[in-house]
């Protein structure tokens, strides 16, 4: 479908916007221009002598769409703004279809050229009855308010959805929602005397209000009721346990309350592919036990059973295999076990995503990244100690004085032969008076070779492990109570 302003090719061919779910012009079937249809015929001429048909379709607010008659001939275009004949007065719409391809549209809703519903257009409206229109349409929603006001007062259980002005203002239809039986004939009466008007109620089913309404579905686009979809047909729970379905109401109800109506979509394709399986109170028997049906995968031509002693294990086979085991227990035949058939049934390869093109992986966010700044703090701390004379390696060390011990080196490999001296456990001080001996000082270390310019009194300074700075801790004195105050 197409709009005006959206254009032809050279062979006729509408290019259509491609706005994909809403128009600028108004006229390629979303929001309220429901069903908009193109008029591919516009550019033919009529064989000669052949009249032009003369019933015109008007459209009104949310879709809303009539047909009247044109007995005065009247030049009328697609698009024109017409007043219409009411009940009573007049209503005021806009053509949204000419020609010859208003007989389908009749055709379709079985209509016919001398039915009653079909009324007369009295004139394109003039910039007067434009106004009127517009005054009378900028009311509705403070009707709708103060409607709703009266409805809670008389404590009805209806919900008020929506309001329509007649063309020339006289008139109000009140859309309404009830699940039983309502009677509202003091509210008639109430809302007469509050807006001075002749009130006409119309009760509308839930898919209908939805419609009216409008809204984006689950699957992120516009609802069909809103859009396309006209005629509602009964939605039940079969059409969801055919396509193998949770009957969740959470995920199949739709705005509207009811079951979606794309459910019936592809139920025709599901009940086409069910034909060749069999039916799932079908028991098949084997030589192991008999098995029952657990579940399928209708596209894959797959089905699971599982043995009635053993429900732990689900074995998964094709419709080749399932058919030939029924067609064994028809013969009084028993077939062998599931586990053979299982071993037999080759399951496809499921191809990940593959990086192709140089693009990155789907799951390079699901891992947290580590930061490295602890890591950089244990590698400062564990800095080498300073080691004098590292480069002497061939050059002997330094001959301990005779006072002192020599320290074991860590790298030399022990003697064998050595023998080592029985350590002595020291008794602990019993006497109670005696005082305990002070602790040696320890030795200075000898001096190596490379220390033996230096003068004895100084030390040689260790290089300290740097901290971090933003782990050290704030070493500033707090000023305690006790201080004096000056």
């Amino acid at each position: 479908m197409a709009c005006g302003s959206c254009g032809t090719t050279e062979n006729g061919v509408p290019k259509g916007c491609k706005s994909n779910g809403n128009c600028g012009s108004g006229t390629c079937g979303s929001g309220s221009n429901k069903l908009a249809v193109f008029d591919w015929l516009s550019n033919m001429t009529l064989p000669s002598g052949q009249e032009r048909f003369n019933i015109f379709e008007v459209r009104f607010k949310n879709g809303r769409k009539h047909f009247f008659t044109n007995p005065d001939n009247l030049p009328i275009t697609m698009g024109d703004i017409v007043a219409v004949e009411g009940a009573p007065g007049h209503d005021i719409g806009t053509v949204s279809l000419a020609g010859e391809l208003v007989k389908v549209q009749m055709k379709k809703r079985k209509i016919t050229a001398d039915h009653e519903d079909v009324k007369k257009i009295y004139r394109i409206a003039s910039q007067r009855d434009i106004d009127i229109w517009q005054q009378a349409r900028g009311k509705e929603e403070e009707t709708q308010r103060k409607g709703r006001e009266i409805l809670g007062r008389l404590g009805l259980q209806m919900k008020l959805s929506d309001v329509e002005y007649q063309g020339d203002g006289n008139k109000a239809t009140f859309y309404y929602t009830a699940d039983t039986r309502v009677d509202f004939r003091q509210l008639i009466r109430d809302l007469a005397s509050a807006f001075s008007i002749r009130v006409e109620m119309k009760q509308v089913g839930a898919r209908q209000e939805a419609a009216r309404l409008g809204g984006v579905g689950s699957c992120g686009r516009e609802l069909c009721c809103s859009t396309w979809l006209t005629d509602f047909r009964k939605v039940t729970t079969s059409a969801a346990r055919y396509q193998q379905l949770s009957l969740n109401p959470l995920k199949l109800a739709g705005q509207c309350g009811k079951l979606k109506c794309c459910l019936n979509f592809e139920l025709d394709t599901y009940l086409d592919a069910l034909k060749s399986f069999p039916k799932q109170d079908v028991v098949l028997k084997t030589e192991k036990g008999d098995a029952v049906f657990v579940k399928m995968d209708i596209f894959k031509n797959h089905l699971w059973y599982t043995y009635k002693e053993e429900r732990f294990k689900w074995f998964r086979l094709t419709l080749e295999q399932v058919l030939e085991i029924v067609d064994l227990n028809k013969n009084n035949e028993k077939s062998i076990s599931l586990e053979e058939y299982e071993a037999d049934v080759e399951i496809p390869v499921k191809v990940d995503f593959e990086d192709a093109v140089g693009q990155d992986s789907l799951t390079r966010f699901d891992v947290p990244k580590t930061s490295n700044r602890k890591k950089n703090n244990r590698n400062r701390n564990k800095k080498k100690p300073v080691t004098v004379a590292s480069n002497n390696r061939s050059k002997p060390a330094a001959k301990a004085s005779p006072g002192q011990k020599a320290k074991p080196n860590p790298n030399q490999k022990p003697n064998p032969n050595q023998k080592r001296k029985p350590q002595v456990k020291k008794q602990p001080n019993t006497n109670p008076n005696q005082k305990p001996k002070p602790r040696p000082r320890p030795k200075p270390r000898p001096k190596a070779q490379g220390d033996v310019n230096k003068p004895e009194g100084e030390v040689k300074k260790v290089n300290k492990p740097r901290r971090n700075n933003r782990n050290r801790k704030n070493n500033n004195p707090k000023n305690d109570d006790s201080s004096e105050k000056k």
